[in-house]
């Protein structure tokens, strides 16, 4: 059973109020990791030769090829897995981030680029041994004034900016988008003009099916589906079309009769279709999402949508992740369960 009247509880909301205030603190972590990183990015050499290549070590190498690989000058690989591909060597540039500093496989991949004698770009905390173990004249080291990954990612790609290898990241534009967020989805916001309760009160008995259409707010999807699992004990998928389509055709006929008091709840779910919408227009996005909606109007599938289409690339992503995290806190709320 959802208690929809807890969204705007203040008494029930104070349950939650350290995961809000995270999601809120995100914009500051954006800020604080890009002042840390401040010297190091003033001080870089946008003379430097070109790589070979580029290798994006660690979990979060596939959120850098996707702001990168549309425009990097140089072949770019996502590399999540133990050490480093086989063809990795001098005349490449091998990118980890380490939020924590001690991540033992991010270590490893650092220890074999430097056997190597690859160039690195590396994002830790001073003094950590991820500091330690990348310390080299081949290293540009970038000191990480947040733990959080995503807000790690900006003065990383404000470098990669720098060198030649990506698009122009700020800072300040992904602080703001995030900013926007938390004054749009904060638990003060009431249910009706807030889009992470809307989007946790059509979730509240339906199993989420995430879609986005670029490729990051692809990535965006499969983490927001990650949170709204955790958070409802459901499952929750994310996909492109050819996934998610036969799963809103073949849902259940909904039961237009069942009343919940009588009835109690219902004892089939149904799934929900949650579009992240970035701003993308490409036809190979618009046909995926023709084909999505035809499938949802077919199975009688609730439709919601997050926007968030102002911006660069990487605060669109930020900000419909952070709507998601948003989400996922309230649905779990709404359900009892720990957020």
């Amino acid at each position: 059973m959802f208690f929809d009247g807890s969204l705007d509880d203040p008494k029930a909301l104070s349950v939650i109020d350290p995961v809000l205030r995270a999601i809120a603190g995100w914009g500051a972590q954006v800020r604080l990791a890009e002042t840390a990183a401040a010297d190091v990015l003033s001080g870089l050499d946008s003379g430097r030769d070109r790589p070979r290549a580029v290798v994006a070590g660690g979990p979060d190498g596939r959120l850098f090829r996707a702001v990168l690989e549309p425009i990097c000058p140089v072949p770019f690989v996502a590399w999540p897995h133990h050490g480093l591909p086989g063809w990795a060597g001098p005349l490449d540039l091998v990118i980890v981030v380490c939020p924590n500093g001690a991540g033992e496989d991010e270590i490893s991949a650092v220890a074999e680029a430097r056997r190597r004698g690859c160039a690195l770009l590396v994002a830790a905390p001073e003094g950590s041994p991820m500091h330690q173990a990348a310390a080299s004249r081949g290293t540009v080291f970038i000191p990480a004034g947040s733990a959080d990954a995503t807000a790690l990612a900006v003065p990383v790609l404000h470098a990669l900016h720098t060198l030649g290898l990506g698009p122009q990241v700020e800072a300040e534009p992904v602080a703001a988008a995030l900013d926007d967020v938390a004054e749009r989805c904060g638990p003060g916001t009431p249910a009706d003009v807030n889009p992470a309760k809307e989007l946790a009160l059509a979730l509240a008995d339906d199993i989420p099916v995430v879609w986005g259409g670029s490729v990051l707010a692809a990535r965006a999807a499969r983490r927001v589906a990650e949170a709204l699992r955790s958070a409802s004990g459901r499952p929750a998928v994310a996909g492109d079309a050819d996934q998610l389509v036969p799963l809103l055709a073949g849902a259940p006929e909904p039961d237009l009769f069942a009343d919940p008091f009588e009835d109690g709840p219902a004892t089939t779910t149904r799934p929900a279709l949650v579009i992240l919408d970035d701003g993308a227009d490409n036809a190979s996005v618009v046909a995926e999402r023709a084909r999505l909606d035809e499938a949802a109007a077919s199975g009688s599938v609730r439709v919601q949508e997050v926007r968030a289409i102002e911006g660069p690339d990487i605060g669109r992503f930020a900000a419909l992740l952070a709507t998601g995290r948003y989400a996922a806190a309230y649905l779990a709320l709404g359900l009892g369960r720990p957020a």
